[in-house]
């Protein structure tokens, strides 16, 4: 009942920037008023990371330290669309990210706890 696309992803070179793009679309009869809206990172060999997310009820928003001061959420209500500002970006930063839904407002960084996912978008940072 929920449906995310992500993009935005691609190669770029460290220092550089990307933005990232999740638009969600619900059946609001089946869903919750509230709800949080996720950016999660899984790169080769490595479990899946939850970098930052943001509460439709108050736009609170939660980043990973590994992205602190780095990294922007924010949101755009009326494309229903969710945002990750990607600054200054490290190799370490190269994964699959992910965008993800979980009914309610409170904020997780903990992906078993989301229930609807997209497809991914690669992030390649490379010199």
């Amino acid at each position: 009942q929920v449906q995310l696309v992500e993009s935005g992803g691609g190669l770029v070179q460290p220092g550089g920037s990307l933005r990232l793009s999740c638009a969600a679309s619900r059946a609001s009869r089946f869903t919750s008023v509230y709800y949080v809206i996720g950016w999660f990172r899984q790169a080769p060999g490595k479990e899946r990371e939850g970098v930052s997310c943001i509460s439709s009820r108050d736009g609170s928003i939660y980043y990973a330290d590994s992205v602190k001061g780095r990294f922007t959420i924010s949101r755009d209500n009326a494309k229903n669309t969710v945002y990750l500002q990607m600054n200054s970006l490290k190799p370490e930063d190269t994964a699959v990210y992910y965008c993800a839904y979980k009914s309610g407002s409170r904020l997780t960084a903990s992906a078993y706890e989301y229930e609807y996912w997209g497809q991914g978008t690669q992030v390649t940072v490379s010199s």
